[in-house]
């Protein structure tokens, strides 16, 4: 896969708009559409017009400084990098609603609208739960609807900054190791890097948590040990640290960090290229087809399957694609099956302005292969997570806007 350097993505996404479908002339600056059809009528059978959309890819970050926050990352995996660095979800927003554990970070993907000054940088965070067990609660949750509140294992935010603020220049940054945030953000989980870390560990006063688990699991691997010698050691390190953006994180069980590369779709030619091809490829060609394997054991009538050969035509093009990103008018998610379609009726307005909610992204299974989460009955499993957000982005009082995210599972997954 071709991909460019971190500055060329951030370049691309700044230049993304929101534009009507009529207006040919900003072809080439916005998120183009998926095939618009009614709702009605089954995925895969309109194929006029299809325009292209931006396919995101994985690839090990080439910079250890490549991913900060201030360099504003597209990534999956490792900790979030968050956009607004002191104003964090909190409280049961950062906890799996199920079982009560804190989330775990998937992807964030960063996408400014440049029509409004509110969203100059803007960025959606995706997290979830990494137990199965919950997402399979989470499946009949999410299709509960104002006055109920749904009880979420996968949970996304939205942020977005003007370009003048407290946290950032205003000035491009140089992607070339030398920048800076304007200041530090809050202080991190010290175990899972991931959310504010409002515990402090009563001997050191230096280690920080978000969560009595945390704090106790991070003891028992060996804080107790590290405890001492932070107790000898200046605390100048750690502000350090929180002055590039970063923070050190001791958990190994996060997913693997890698920084996601955006590509237009029709770079991709209807056949697959060797050129694209498997030489070089982080997941391999068996690796994927044994991704979507499972899909097909498990299809009922007619109707799945045209939804999955129109889904494995666009997937075939480029096999590695973890994210399938639109945002113009009428844009709509590329269903792997019928079964667990969301319609248009189903999607919530926005809770924070009572506007309608338009497609955003997807994001595909091929992911968990990049993961490593392994094949197993009771081992994290999806068909595809589709992400809705405020069609006017709006601005409300909250730095991280919850958004809605359904999941359709893989019909192997269902009990």
């Amino acid at each position: 896969m071709e991909s460019g350097a971190n500055g060329d993505s951030i370049e691309k996404l700044q230049g993304l708009q929101i534009t009507p479908l009529d207006d040919d002339d900003e072809e080439e600056r916005e998120m183009v559409a998926y095939e618009y059809e009614d709702d009605d009528e089954d995925d895969g059978e309109d194929e006029e017009e299809r325009e292209p959309v931006t396919l995101g890819f994985l690839e090990k970050p080439k910079n250890r400084w490549s991913l900060l926050r201030h360099l504003f990352p597209s990534k999956a995996g490792g900790p979030p990098a968050w956009l607004d660095p002191i104003n964090l979800p909190t409280g049961r927003s950062s906890l799996c609603d199920m079982c009560g554990e804190p989330l775990q970070f998937v992807l964030q993907v960063y996408a400014p609208i440049i029509e409004k000054e509110s969203t100059f940088h803007r960025t959606s965070f995706l997290f979830m739960c990494p137990s199965m067990a919950c997402l399979r609660r989470d499946q009949h949750e999410q299709w509960k609807r104002p006055p109920e509140k749904a009880s979420r294992s996968v949970k996304v935010f939205r942020c977005q900054l003007p370009r003048s603020n407290p946290y950032y220049s205003s000035e491009p940054p140089k992607c070339n190791g030398t920048d800076k945030p304007s200041g530090p953000g809050v202080s991190l989980c010290n175990w899972c890097g991931t959310w504010k870390g409002d515990k402090v560990c009563s001997s050191c006063r230096r280690a920080h948590y978000c969560s009595q688990k945390h704090q106790v699991t991070h003891w028992r691997s060996g804080h107790k040990v590290e405890c001492q010698q932070l107790n000898l050691s200046s605390p100048s390190s750690d502000s350090n640290l929180a002055d590039a953006g970063t923070t050190s994180v001791a958990s190994n069980s996060l997913w693997p960090e890698y920084e996601m590369i955006n590509e237009d779709e029709s770079e991709y030619d209807t056949e697959m290229s060797e050129v694209n091809g498997q030489t070089n490829a982080l997941v391999s060609k068996t690796g994927v087809d044994d991704t979507m394997k499972s899909l097909l054991d498990s299809f009922e009538g007619d109707s799945d399957r045209r939804s999955w050969a129109t889904f494995q035509e666009h997937l075939a093009k480029a096999p590695e694609q973890v994210l399938r990103y639109c945002r113009s008018a009428g844009a709509k998610a590329l269903w792997p099956t019928s079964s667990g379609q969301l319609s248009k009726a189903d999607i919530p307005k926005c809770s924070y302005c009572g506007g309608p909610r338009c497609f955003e992204f997807q994001i595909l299974p091929q992911l968990l292969f990049y993961f490593g989460v392994s094949n197993d009955v009771d081992s994290l499993d999806w068909a595809t997570m589709v992400v809705y957000t405020c069609e006017s982005s709006c601005e409300a009082n909250v730095s991280y806007k919850e958004e809605f995210v359904w999941v359709q599972h893989s019909l192997s997954s269902v009990p």
